[in-house]
């Protein structure tokens, strides 16, 4: 009996500890179960992920498919699919955010640094060393200056004094194009109720320390998109502006040839008002005034898989066919030609000599990847300068159809955007898609400057820009203007 009741304790208490370690065992089992299931009950309850599984101070963080880590709360965060939500974290929001984060960093440093190098072992005191000693010619030392000086610009905002102060508050800045000689600023605003209205800004007044100019204007306004718009020289330089506007509803487009002489309140004695003309050209896509002498008082412009060439005192018009839209265009000074930028890439030159029935018009052919948005001729008509909507900015030596340069950093995806060249201070100056001003040297490509906005980047707040040499006339100095929402902006050589 003895024997049985020890044995009958003895297998009580060898199940007492088996059934302790199954316990355990599931128990174990449970925790990690929950700890798998912890990260989809936290993130279906709370949209977020503590960032358990990658240490704080690990500097590569694994990616899990759906989920944003952010390294400042250094955690996951859930992306939502759709726009529906309250506050939602997509992909989008993320790059706005980041971009934005960049642009006050750029803008931070701007206000810190005084003096900045465009050029690395290139500032003040050793290109004045190298001068000295003679490695360094006139020309090479006066480009090299330039580029200092550029690098140097600080930004100061330009009081606009106007007619009516509150159309200034209102009315954004859509484009800004400086004449000739930089005395006069042609602007394109859009109106808050709807619509365009043009003015002209007189630059005489931009002078240091203080930066004060005068907008002329008038009660000319259109419901139009302007496609494109340049200086005509009619009656004298720059006397007209030519524009390109955008039919609407039952309206089909028109190119209107706007005299300056209507954004003066007064005239002199004997100088009267020049006429607004309007041709019948629907779908302009581009334009561009002719100084040269065997296509004087014409205009070019570029619409559906043709060329228009017309002139304005005889009405004669020259069509030439293309096989894509034409976006830019600009005429030749000396030689009788007319460049044309294409939406398939091409880029030719018309023989103005010729007719339009005959099949040798095209005098040269070269070719980006994406459609053209800009060309630009140099001074000798030697190089041809080139942009396109994949952000690429091509120097081209017309003689042997070869690029012989090509600028890095512009950013463009699908907007037409312009192309600054100035040969004088040897600079390129463009504005991305991503809203910042780059300043590249035309001599070597390297970039100089990259300007951000004063404004977060938007694609509808593009800033339009325009350089000069002498900003405000002969006595002016060089610098730069940036208009941007309802503010103008001049960079100025300190």
């Amino acid at each position: 009996m003895h024997k049985s009741s020890w044995q009958s304790r003895r297998h009580r208490r060898r199940g007492h500890r088996h059934n302790a370690g199954f316990r355990q065992h599931g128990s174990n089992e449970r925790n990690d179960a929950g700890a798998q299931q912890s990260p989809q009950a936290s993130s279906d309850g709370h949209g977020e992920v503590p960032s358990t599984s990658s240490p704080a101070g690990s500097s590569s963080v694994p990616d899990l498919p759906g989920y944003y880590f952010d390294p400042e709360k250094k955690r996951y965060f859930r992306l939502l699919p759709g726009h529906n939500n309250c506050n939602p974290l997509t992909k989008e929001s993320i790059r706005q955010k980041e971009m934005e984060l960049k642009r006050l960093k750029l803008l931070e440093e701007e206000k810190r640094q005084g003096k900045k190098i465009a050029r690395l072992g290139f500032n003040t005191s050793s290109l004045l060393q190298k001068s000295k000693l003679g490695f360094l010619n006139a020309t090479s030392y006066c480009r090299l200056a330039h580029e200092l000086r550029v690098s140097c610009m600080q930004r100061k905002k330009v009081q606009i004094q106007s007619s009516d102060p509150s159309a200034l508050a209102s009315d954004q800045f859509n484009l800004i194009m400086a004449d000739t000689n930089s005395e006069r600023l042609f602007t394109v605003n859009d109106v808050k109720v709807g619509g365009s209205k043009y003015g002209i800004i007189s630059l005489h007044g931009l002078k240091t320390p203080t930066f004060r100019v005068h907008m002329h204007e008038n009660l000319y306004f259109t419901n139009r998109k302007v496609n494109a718009m340049c200086w005509a020289s009619l009656n004298h330089l720059d006397s007209h502006v030519l524009l390109c506007l955008m039919g609407i509803a039952e309206t089909p487009g028109c190119v209107t040839l706007l005299p300056t002489s209507l954004f003066v309140s007064h005239h002199a004695a004997g100088d009267r008002p020049g006429m607004l003309c309007s041709f019948r050209i629907p779908g302009a896509w581009s334009c561009a005034w002719s100084l040269n002498i065997q296509a004087n008082n014409c205009f070019s412009t570029g619409l559906s898989r043709r060329v228009l060439v017309t002139s304005v005192v005889t009405g004669h018009r020259q069509s030439f066919g293309t096989s894509s839209d034409v976006l830019t265009q600009q005429f030749a000074l000396t030689a009788p030609l007319l460049f044309n930028g294409c939406r398939s890439g091409e880029i030719f030159a018309i023989d103005l000599r010729c007719q339009n029935q005959g099949k040798g018009w095209k005098a040269t052919r070269l070719f980006h990847d994406s459609a053209v948005t800009s060309v630009q001729i140099l001074q000798e008509e030697q190089c041809l300068m080139a942009s396109d909507m994949a952000g690429t900015i091509k120097l081209w030596d017309l003689r042997t159809t070869k690029c012989i340069r090509q600028y890095e950093g512009h950013v463009n995806e699908y907007a037409h955007l312009p192309l600054h060249v100035h040969e004088e201070e040897e600079i390129v100056v463009a504005v991305g898609q991503d809203c910042y001003t780059r300043i590249w040297s035309l001599h070597d490509g390297q970039l100089l400057r990259t300007i951000p906005s004063p404004y977060p980047t938007s694609k509808a707040d593009i800033p339009s820009v325009a350089f000069s040499s002498r900003l405000g006339g002969a006595r002016g100095a060089p610098g730069l203007l940036m208009a941007v929402r309802q503010d103008l902006y001049c960079f100025s050589y300190s």
